[in-house]
């Protein structure tokens, strides 16, 4: 198959998120599978100031815009022979207004809504330059959930684009899209296409994430218990009844991780290798990490890590309360992210109250990453909701037993220990379900109680690292899902 699959950002050459992971990951995993893949993004000023190897195809097209036409020239990049491609989108006026990919300290860019208008029209546009019929448009998040509009409403008799089915993935719901009504006349499209019942019209707004569930062939998320998730009010924002309405068209797949970048057996950033058979290299890691921590190197005491960024939707304000009932207690603590400016304070305030056993990381460092991930005992994802999450699975397959809220992505991933009941050989760590400081707290010291016995410890830990957490898996998943849609009407 052909699959044209778009996205605001794809790592390495722009990240702010997850979404950069999926949209470089996937695509490599289903061209492994003998797949052509033509992926899309904008050529920001960050990937215009990075070092990639990039190439000037030649092409440029005139893209109409309200009135006027701009002009999309198209780079790409030099793996053709792969079966896997990005192409870059490029239009300064758009793309290379700053060194965000959505914004600057002020906020958003004003012209948000036009340069991802522009990006979804230009899509569809380099297709037909391309040549190569489209069997599926994956559009991701509302950045390009105009895509599958676009294909109904212009291209429906292209000998390129006509016969193509669309998929919308859907990374994280609260991210809408949402612009004033006047907006509209942005896109181009005719009236009929701003409307309640089948439409963008959302509350007398726009919200393109709506159109494109309501247009896509199918439509996935990040986890099967994210998909459940959001057809109910609770977790719905607002949207819950449009997705009710398509739930059979709705499926929700698992993220996969990297298991080459993300793998204790060959990680080049950690003190020593390790894997489920040879798990004596973790200690070593510990003690590394204790060292960075300025932390006693006790084998013994707990290590508890922590990478988020630090926001209420990933449950620091639970971790806080936490931290506040624990603190004293036989443990040690690291947390590296940045968010909140209230969170920073808090954790800083822990620090340097009792600096060897709590240790706080304001950034954001790949390396530290990995070895927080590699030499912590336990990890910390408390989240309110999580869509997916890549960080337990990290853990799990680093050893590190997660304890996690039960929700989304690490509902379907981390399956709680209960000494009283272990029967079924498939608890990997720990979790809990009310969104409380007691629940959270407890999770922790049911944990703790757990650790002394090294036998158990190593149990729950070779069961996580032997999972399957790799993006065939997920390749697989999407490919039966292609496959479906290809038949539909």
């Amino acid at each position: 198959m052909h699959i044209l699959f778009a996205s605001s950002e794809v790592d390495p050459y722009a990240k702010t998120g997850g979404l950069a992971d999926v949209a470089s990951a996937l695509p490599k995993a289903l061209a492994a599978r003998g797949h052509t893949l033509s992926v899309v993004l904008p050529f920001y000023q960050i990937v215009r100031d990075g070092d990639f190897a990039l190439r000037d195809t030649g092409w440029s097209f005139s893209v109409p815009m309200e009135g006027r036409s701009e002009v999309a020239h198209i780079l790409s990049s030099t793996e053709e022979e792969s079966g896997h491609t990005v192409y870059f989108v490029r239009n300064p006026r758009f793309f290379e207004q700053g060194d965000g990919i959505y914004g600057d300290e002020h906020g958003d860019y004003p012209n948000q809504c036009e340069r991802f208008v522009f990006l979804c029209k230009a899509t569809l546009e380099l297709a037909r330059k391309i040549g190569r019929p489209v069997d599926i448009i994956h559009a991701n998040d509302w950045q390009t959930a105009l895509l599958p509009i676009y294909r109904e409403a212009w291209y429906a008799d292209s000998d390129i684009l006509g016969g193509a089915k669309s998929v919308f993935t859907v990374h994280n719901l609260a991210y809408q899209g949402g612009f004033p009504e006047d907006h509209f006349r942005l896109t181009g499209l005719p009236p009929e296409y701003y409307t309640a019942e089948r439409g963008l019209e959302f509350f007398n707004y726009m919200s393109l994430l709506k159109g494109g569930l309501q247009f896509a062939d199918a439509i996935t998320t990040v986890s099967p218990r994210y998909a459940r998730e959001i057809q109910i009010e609770a977790f719905g924002c607002g949207l819950d009844g449009v997705l009710r309405t398509r739930s059979e068209r709705l499926v929700g797949i698992l993220n996969g991780i990297d298991e080459d970048v993300w793998n204790p057996k060959k990680d080049p950033h950690i003190a020593a290798p390790f894997s489920a058979a040879k798990t004596a290299g973790k200690k070593k890691c510990k003690a590394e990490l204790q060292e960075i921590c300025g932390f006693e190197q006790d084998p013994k005491v707990p290590l508890i890590g922590l990478i988020s960024r630090l926001v209420d939707q990933k449950g620091l304000d639970l971790v806080a309360g936490a931290v506040s009932r624990l603190a004293g207690g036989p443990f040690q603590f690291v947390l590296l992210g940045t968010g909140a400016p209230k969170y920073h304070h808090y954790f800083k305030q822990w620090e340097a109250r009792a600096p060897k056993q709590f240790r706080t990381f304001l950034t954001f460092d790949n390396v530290l990453a990995h070895k927080i991930e590699a030499g912590a005992d336990l990890f910390l994802m408390p989240s309110r909701y999580e869509p997916c999450g890549l960080n337990q699975m990290y853990s799990l397959r680093y050893g590190t037993l997660p304890i996690v809220r039960e929700t989304g992505g690490l509902a379907d991933t981390v399956v709680n220990y209960d000494p009283r009941n272990d029967e079924d050989k498939s608890a990997n760590g720990f979790s809990f379900a009310p969104y409380t400081v007691d629940a959270l707290t407890d999770a922790i010291q049911r944990a703790f109680a757990i650790y002394p016995d090294r036998r158990t410890w190593l149990k729950l830990m070779k069961r996580g690292m032997r999972q399957d957490w790799s993006w065939d898996r997920s390749a697989a998943l999407y490919e039966e899902l292609y496959q479906t849609v290809k038949t539909l009407a």
